[in-house]
């Protein structure tokens, strides 16, 4: 089984509403197709609520609608931006939160404001969302402007904070800058390598992991998936070290799309790379736990 911890899906929308190079988030339908041709049984649907560097905003009750078309193969994830309610600390996210769970949602992500990890909205936001226990998907971004996600500096010293202020909450971790940081060479000519390639030296990720059990692996996306293939042999002890911690995915978000980790598991499984106890677990068995979709 394959249960896709990050996908994205919208309604369809006005042909003009794509991004500059035409592609957008495939509609219901297309989405079980794609999930249905690459073997894909079920898939966190993520809610897109901030506004930066995206084309269309998503709001929770579409994810609940269309999710409410595929019981069966598609999950609810909510969210909302830091900022809302009233902009300040003292923003009372939980009736919303309480709301979107009793309704279904079975998470909060994908988090994408261009904010710092530890700015004060943000550890308000991130407060309640553990009060919730709802787990929080989160993409890091490395700079203010031109980018989305939260703002952390090479070594990701911000979110370190927020693993520490927030040991009860489960964050699926996501985007470059945070697996660029499973090796040691995340810069180069003073500039930070989105996807670098070759051997790894273990990084920060590998001992953030080890550190906080409370910081999850999202391998979805070219970021998560190169993080695991760059390097086989690391990648194979990386699977094996966490694989009480780290969730298969795609990161579905473009008509058409390739999918490469899709064939890479099933090689992972022909050959026995890795353990068949690590396979089921990173492929769904973790995903149903963290979810409680009472899956047997």
């Amino acid at each position: 089984m394959f249960i896709d911890i990050h996908v994205h899906c919208a309604k369809k929308r006005h042909p003009k509403l794509t991004r500059p190079n035409g592609s957008h988030y495939p509609d219901p339908e297309t989405l079980i197709r794609m999930m249905d041709e690459a073997g894909i049984d079920m898939a966190v649907v993520q809610t897109t609520s901030s506004v930066e560097r995206r084309y269309i905003t998503l709001s929770p009750e579409e994810v609940l609608e269309i999710c409410g078309e595929y019981p069966d193969r598609l999950i609810p994830f909510c969210n909302m931006d830091p900022r809302f309610l009233t902009n300040d600390e003292t923003a009372d996210f939980t009736p919303l939160l309480e709301a979107y769970k009793e309704l279904g949602c079975k998470g909060v992500g994908e988090c994408i404001p261009n904010l710092p990890f530890d700015d004060p909205l943000c550890m308000n936001f991130f407060k309640h969302v553990e009060r919730a226990g709802l787990p929080l998907t989160f993409h890091v971004a490395p700079k203010a402007g031109g980018y989305y996600g939260f703002i952390d500096e090479v070594g990701l010293p911000r979110l370190e904070k927020v693993l520490k202020a927030f040991p009860n909450l489960m964050f699926l971790a996501h985007s470059q800058p945070f697996w660029a940081e499973i090796g040691t060479n995340v810069v180069q000519d003073g500039e930070r390598v989105p996807y670098p390639k070759g051997p790894v030296t273990p990084g920060r990720v590998v001992e953030l992991m080890r550190t906080y059990p409370n910081l999850l692996g999202d391998l979805s996306a070219g970021s998560g998936f190169g993080a695991i293939s760059r390097d086989p042999e690391f990648g194979y002890g990386f699977m094996e070290e966490f694989q009480d911690r780290l969730f298969w995915g795609t990161d579905i978000a473009n008509v058409p799309q390739d999918l490469p980790i899709v064939d890479y598991f099933r090689e992972l499984k022909a050959n026995k790379r890795i353990s068949d106890e690590a396979y089921e677990k990173i492929t769904w068995r973790n995903a149903n736990r963290l979810l409680n979709l009472g899956l047997e």
